[in-house]
């Protein structure tokens, strides 16, 4: 969703005049958009933050924006905190990302953190996604789900779909560009509807664009997927059998406490149901350790799950405290070394299961869209339709081709034919 705003923002001043640099040495605007998901991210984006405020005092006439949900989370307390930022913005307000910063142009500071606007169409940009063969669109922004641990509804609102026409609209400029994947993304880009419009009829009308050879979506939210959603993955050729199903805890307990709207059994059921609609279907999750009140055995619970599932991937982290939450002021606070020693066992886990589920490829024979080149510069890098990574050699394809190859070799985290 990042990625997209950013992109969002990009085209706008790119179609007022502004012009893309590399080095921010030589940009007359910054702009940082920041996640508040973790802590994590707010502490890299404060460091890269306190690098650029070096260049605004060099440059006094440099505008400094900082973007995003920590933008809104922060508000006019940034300023306060950072006297060299010039424009802070809000996830909802960045579709006036040009006319706020014709503000500052005037000599003000400007706060700009209104969650009622709807999310916007991208300005007309031909040739911005030139090069790339995999592209991300907005479909609804926001979410009603109040988890305890997660601070998405505060910065980002409530749940918000666009107009299917304007979705449709711009994945047709995507194809134009030479976009051959598309992915739908919300906060939980399931509960899109609009007026008559479910999700599954807005999967059904990009699905039947001529050009959209590959779809996605995520992320998705385990109670608001529907048996109707789960059979799309049957019948919809160009929907790629990968979803990412967050399942945060394997514990009934914990996931009580982090009002998650679901049980462990009912996560598992999904699990199944996928996997009969499609039996390649790989599945990748997100999952926390260190909620407060978590115990060994819920820990334990927890770990028992990602062996009987076997996720094809995990984005996994330690619990942080976001203020305001509910999970913020509980009792039961985890020590951050029983956090951090419960974290490398269950990524230990993952690994080995990860390397297991990619070794039983090799000799397999896999499509692959090629997406670019890999970090070895004598490859190209692609994925296929379950979301693997998989290197190739450079001679056999080009960017944006749909391959078959043979897996050679397979790691935890790639593939090479």
């Amino acid at each position: 969703m990042n990625e997209y705003d950013s992109d969002l923002m990009a085209r706008s001043m790119i179609h007022e005049g502004f012009i893309r640099v590399s080095d921010p040495v030589e940009a007359d605007v910054i702009l940082i958009n920041t996640c508040a998901v973790r802590a994590k991210p707010e502490q890299k984006a404060a460091s890269f933050l306190g690098r650029m405020r070096v260049l605004k005092n060099r440059n006094p006439s440099l505008i400094l924006c900082v973007t995003g949900c920590m933008a809104q989370k922060e508000g006019y307390g940034f300023i306060k905190r950072f006297p060299e930022i010039d424009l802070v913005v809000g996830p909802r307000e960045i579709n006036r990302i040009t006319a706020l910063l014709k503000r500052v142009r005037t000599g003000d500071k400007v706060v700009a953190t209104d969650l009622n606007d709807v999310p916007s169409t991208p300005a007309p940009s031909p040739g911005y996604f030139s090069g790339k063969v995999s592209g991300f669109i907005s479909v609804m922004e926001g979410c009603n789900n109040f988890c305890a641990y997660c601070i998405v509804p505060y910065v980002r609102g409530r749940e918000v779909s666009r107009n299917p026409d304007e979705i449709v609209a711009e994945a047709k400029d995507l194809v134009a560009d030479g976009i051959k994947e598309i992915t739908l993304l919300g906060q939980n880009v399931i509960a899109y509807h609009w007026q008559d419009v479910n999700f599954v009829q807005l999967l059904r009308l990009v699905s039947e664009i001529k050009g959209v050879l590959r779809l996605r979506f995520t992320t998705s939210h385990p109670k608001d997927l529907s048996d109707e959603i789960i059979r799309c993955f049957g019948t919809i050729n160009n929907l790629c059998p990968h979803l990412h199903l967050p399942f945060q805890a394997g514990s009934d307990n914990v996931l009580m406490r982090m009002k998650r709207g679901y049980t462990r059994d009912h996560y598992m059921n999904l699990v199944r149901k996928l996997r009969a609609v499609r039996p390649d279907m790989a599945i990748t999750s997100d999952v926390m350790v260190g909620f407060p009140g978590e115990s060994a055995q819920d820990f334990e619970m927890t770990l028992d799950l990602i062996g009987k599932v076997r996720f094809d991937g995990l984005f996994s982290f330690k619990y942080s405290d976001r203020p305001g939450t509910l999970a913020a002021k509980l009792p039961g606070k985890i020590p951050e070394d029983e956090k951090r020693r419960r974290l490398e066992i269950l990524q230990g886990l993952q690994k080995q299961i990860s390397l297991e589920k990619n070794v039983q490829m090799e000799g397999n024979r896999l499509e692959v869209l090629v997406e670019g080149k890999s970090r070895k510069g004598n490859q190209l890098t692609g994925r296929t339709g379950t979301n693997k990574v998989v290197n190739i050699d450079r001679n056999i394809a080009r960017i944006g081709d749909i391959i078959k190859v043979t897996v050679k070799q397979a790691c935890a985290n790639c593939l090479c034919a």
